[in-house]
């Protein structure tokens, strides 16, 4: 096991890389517990939950709404919980998107923690303190900052989820090689196979230099007005696929890293050989790079992000393998990129 620190502003959250669901006792406070999963953990893991209350909530982005907010506060005010209470999200990243904002608007904030069950959300969703639920079609509308006391990334149940999740979230551990590691880039290029087959030792040393990585980039920068900008590579664009085409988050920033990788060669920063390897090491971890979406499309979706600020965006760049670079451009500039590569074969 690996246990990595992020310094909150408002306290610390420790995250156990390798640890167990069924050690989660032994980092809960004495307070009285509200759990929160969904239906087809609670059904896999639910023997080994803690013994408190449990919420159950349905799966897919569908029920990621202000809706399902609104069901859970009102079986916590049902079960007559109290500013003393903890609330422990058990599930992938929605669980723990809703979970973390569920407890940091209750009563004003109560505390909270994870168990993480997906890869994708391990080193994604269940770290850095964002937490929020989409407004229509459009991700993460609304949420808070707000660090998890724990996460609890539970290596072991990744093995029931289908090949296509693994993929997920091997997309996230490639952006986090692009923008920061281009030894791990060379380390998961090196170890395709055994990541996509689960093996020990791979996916402990993926997700714990991913873990890492995120870690020490939102330390700089928690509430993301600099550093954890480049934590955005690939979703301005994977964003607005995602609304078009619900085909799974690592599938679709996947399309966007391509698309990204391909704006940073036209800005001249990295060659189409650099390119080329970027889309190699994708498909061999089967995820699509295709771009074969309507540019018009896609230029309306990018262009109700949530990060834009007026006429602009600051959109993320490779300025190298392993190093990414973060620039203010016009949404006239990116709609001209989108033309370039979108309904086009590269």
């Amino acid at each position: 096991m690996k246990t990595l620190h992020i310094q909150g502003k408002w306290g610390d959250s420790a995250i156990h890389v390798g640890e167990r669901l069924a050690n989660v006792g032994a980092y809960l406070p004495n307070q009285p517990l509200v759990i929160i999963t969904d239906e087809n953990i609670k059904t896999l893991y639910g023997h080994a939950f803690p013994k408190g209350p449990v919420i159950s909530i349905g799966t897919g982005e569908q029920i990621k709404t202000l809706a399902t907010v609104e069901y859970i506060l009102t079986r916590l005010v049902d079960l007559r919980c109290d500013r003393s209470c903890f609330i422990l999200g058990i599930g992938g990243g929605i669980v723990c998107d809703i979970t973390g904002f569920v407890a940091s608007i209750f009563l004003r904030g109560v505390d909270f923690g994870f168990v993480s069950t997906s890869l994708l959300s391990q080193v994604d969703a269940s770290l850095g303190g964002k937490n929020g639920v989409n407004l229509s079609a459009f991700k993460n509308m609304v949420g808070v900052f707000n660090q998890p006391g724990f996460v609890i990334c539970d290596l072991e149940m990744l093995k029931t989820l289908p090949q296509d999740e693994i993929s997920n979230g091997l997309a996230e551990i490639v952006k986090h090689a692009l923008i920061a590691d281009a030894d791990l880039l060379a380390f998961i290029e090196k170890n395709q196979e055994k990541a996509l087959k689960l093996d020990p030792l791979i996916i402990l040393h993926l997700v714990s230099d991913s873990v890492a990585i995120k870690s020490r980039v939102v330390q700089q920068d928690e509430h993301e007005t600099g550093e954890r900008r480049k934590l955005n590579f690939g979703h301005t664009i994977g964003h607005a696929i995602e609304k078009i085409d619900p085909c799974g988050h690592g599938r679709a920033v996947s399309r966007g890293m391509a698309a990204a990788a391909v704006f940073s060669m036209k800005k001249g920063w990295i060659s189409s050989r650099e390119v080329d390897r970027i889309f190699a090491l994708l498909q061999g971890l089967g995820l699509p790079t295709d771009l074969h979406y309507d540019a018009a499309k896609i230029m309306d979706a990018a262009g109700r992000d949530k990060k834009k600020q007026g006429h602009f965006l600051h959109y993320v760049f490779l300025e190298a393998m392993g190093c990414a670079r973060v620039e203010k451009i016009s949404f006239d500039a990116l709609n001209g990129f989108i033309r370039s590569v979108f309904n086009t074969a590269f």
